[in-house]
């Protein structure tokens, strides 16, 4: 039996992407123990993992912050026993923990982040318009190159277990009529919608009998903005704050449908067989950050020669004036998630 040490700290979307991997991975080696290192706060998400799965913790935001704390996080991983060593990040701090086992002899595997293709998708001048290899994809071949057997049997977070929504229901109710989600913010400016276009959007399905509409976003300002929608157009309900992540996760299960920018949402809906309908600015599907087993039409994005021009949405719009997301109607949006309704 092989002890296999799994690496992915962040971000939150991409650690999301990373379960369907990891639970096949598990299922199609069961002699084998993974233990997944991420951040302490995402633990949560590894909703009824495999009996061979465990996930630690990691606080970068915290005593891990500064290399002193990562390294004696590193050094105190490294006593451990591990066969192998899988770096699905590859980032600096992942090399400081992988750079510990390496000494000691131990086989590390690292993920290809393909630098050189999503640097051509994203060049304003000779841009190279060609999907990359999706990051599942690549996830999957880090475990192939590592001599483990993979097949892919990951279908749901609830697969085998029904989402329990009982512990909300005094703020949901029971499920009548249409479910409907909406998640209007990401990380990035790049990849937002306008704000006042959202809320047209959340008027219109708030007005339309048989539906009720739920908000997921982040504390501080969205928090403001969900909570003021909630309370000014009818059958809608904002959950922000109010239940851990693996709670919301049961409640975006049993939605008909989430709307979602290209953000960690369409990734929490992916784990848990939800339909996405996703609208993409600054960034591209081509990219490879698909919501897993989502359907390629739901993508709702521009044709603009200028896009993709970031990777992850982090870069200024050259042209000032976010013509990616402002060229996009509320009505098109609305159709496409009347479809599902």
């Amino acid at each position: 039996m092989a002890r296999i040490l799994v690496l992915r700290i962040s971000a939150i979307g991409d650690v999301a992407m990373t379960i369907p991997v990891i639970y096949s991975a598990a299922r199609s080696n069961p002699g084998h123990t993974f233990t997944v290192v991420t951040q302490a706060f995402l633990k949560p998400l590894f909703i009824h993992p495999p009996a061979n799965v465990e996930v630690i913790g990691i606080n970068t935001r915290g005593r891990e912050h500064k290399l002193s704390g990562l390294l004696r996080f590193a050094a105190v991983l490294a006593r451990q026993r591990y066969d192998k060593v899988l770096d699905l990040h590859d980032v600096l701090r992942t090399r400081v923990i992988r750079t510990f086992f390496r000494l000691k002899g131990i086989p590390v595997f690292i993920f290809d982040k393909n630098r050189k293709g999503r640097s051509a998708l994203t060049s304003r001048n000779g841009k190279v318009m060609q999907p990359l290899r999706p990051v599942i994809d690549r996830y999957i071949d880090v475990f192939r190159e590592a001599g483990l057997a993979y097949e892919e049997t990951f279908v749901s977070l609830f697969r085998d277990h029904p989402a329990d929504i009982a512990a909300m229901e005094a703020t949901v109710g029971v499920k009548q009529g249409n479910w409907i989600g909406i998640a209007p913010f990401a990380r990035h400016p790049g990849k937002i919608y306008p704000i006042e276009r959202t809320e047209q959007i959340v008027e219109t399905l708030a007005r339309q009998e048989g539906n009720t509409v739920f908000l997921f976003g982040g504390r501080g300002e969205e928090e403001i903005i969900l909570t003021h929608w909630a309370s000014v157009y009818p059958n809608v309900i904002s959950v922000v704050g109010r239940y851990p992540l693996d709670t919301e996760l049961a409640l975006i299960s049993r939605l008909d449908v989430l709307f979602s920018m290209d953000s960690a949402n369409m990734h929490f809906a992916s784990l848990v067989g939800t339909p996405v309908v996703s609208v993409w600015g600054a960034t591209h599907p081509y990219a490879g950050f698909y919501g897993w087993k989502q359907e390629a039409g739901n993508c709702i994005q521009s044709a603009l020669p200028c896009r993709p021009c970031s990777v992850f949405g982090d870069k200024p719009c050259f042209r000032g004036d976010w013509a990616c997301m402002a060229q996009i109607e509320p009505e098109t949006i609305l159709r496409k998630i009347k479809s599902y309704l």
